[in-house]
């Protein structure tokens, strides 16, 4: 009874999907795309938490539904809101989009059943990572042990990826500047409501970075939950209040450090005669260096997420003009 109720809210939540889709594809007001796509993101992180994936639905709730919402209302600002009337129609697109779709279910034929206790994933890489989370990590998240010990190279590249974004939007953008003009006008009853709001996101931050051995959550959540907290600042209070709180010109340095502290901790297992990123060189006692390890590669992960996505909302919102 229960499985077929998760089937049957599985499909209402896809056949939802698939609508704001057409929806998104047919109106020519970007606004109204941007909050389509917002929604989208939303029903998919529930989709995700029915299928009892917490930390992937957590991270497309902060980023899609939350922080790329946000990033295209700044994009709008240097474009408009209304799309070019003029479309054109490529048979040729059109046949190689449908020729992917076609391949990408059929491929689906050989994928397990959900949910299949024989599947490969369930046989070996599952029961592994358990059983080594317990007897080398010890902590409750087998989530965040796979990705910041047993998958920490991918997760410093990961990290890496996304200071790279940055570096590339703040060279084609720029930082921007603020001209008081364009300040939101002063509302004291929303002033008022949205303070202590910023201060529980925040709080909540903290939470989630620290919180995520025994949870969802971790440094990527987090430092998306930091950059959310400034952005409803900027936006409640105005941009030039927030560049004051957090200056544009450190958010780069910032990232930087933050995936220098992860590599650094790395170094720190080499200069042991250890692999790199093996946390055991990092205390005499190995699970203790292993809860060390964790919790520097994730504070790394926190910061640079968080100077990330702050720098590109500052390029994206910002009058175009150096400062």
């Amino acid at each position: 009874m229960i499985e077929n109720l998760h089937l049957i809210i599985d499909v209402c939540l896809l056949a939802f999907l698939v609508l704001i889709v057409f929806a998104a594809m047919k109106v020519t007001n970007l606004f109204v795309a941007t909050m389509l796509f917002g929604i989208f993101s939303f029903v998919a992180a529930l989709l995700f938490l029915d299928l009892d994936a917490v930390d992937v639905a957590f991270t497309e709730a902060a980023v899609g539904a939350g922080f790329s919402t946000v990033l295209l209302l700044a994009a709008l600002r240097l474009t408009g809101a209304v799309e070019n009337a003029k479309h054109r129609h490529s048979t040729l697109g059109l046949f190689i989009v449908v020729l992917t779709g076609a391949a990408l279910i059929y491929g689906t034929a050989d994928f397990p059943n959900m949910g299949d206790a024989n599947a490969p994933v369930q046989l070996h890489l599952a029961p592994e990572f358990i059983q080594l989370t317990q007897e080398k990590i010890d902590i409750p998240n087998v989530v965040t042990a796979v990705l910041a010990s047993f998958r920490g190279y991918d997760t410093f590249g990961e990290t890496v990826v996304i200071f790279s974004a940055g570096v590339a939007v703040l060279l084609l953008l720029g930082m921007g500047h603020v001209e008081p003009k364009n300040e939101p006008e002063q509302n004291m009853v929303l002033w008022v409501v949205v303070k202590p709001f910023i201060a529980l996101i925040l709080i909540f931050g903290l939470y989630v970075q620290f919180h995520g051995d025994f949870g969802a959550g971790g440094g990527f959540q987090a430092g998306v939950i930091f950059a959310s907290g400034i952005i409803l600042y900027s936006l409640v209070f105005g941009e030039g209040y927030a560049r004051k709180v957090i200056p544009s010109r450190i958010l780069p340095r910032l990232a930087a450090l933050g995936v220098l502290i992860y590599g650094v901790t790395g170094l720190a297992s080499l200069l042991s005669d250890k692999p790199f990123l093996d946390y055991n060189a990092l205390s005499s006692n190995p699970i203790a260096g292993q809860h060390m390890g964790i919790i520097l590669v994730e504070a790394g992960v926190g910061l640079a997420v968080f100077s990330t996505v702050l720098l590109i909302f500052y390029s994206f919102s910002g009058v175009n003009h150096n400062e």
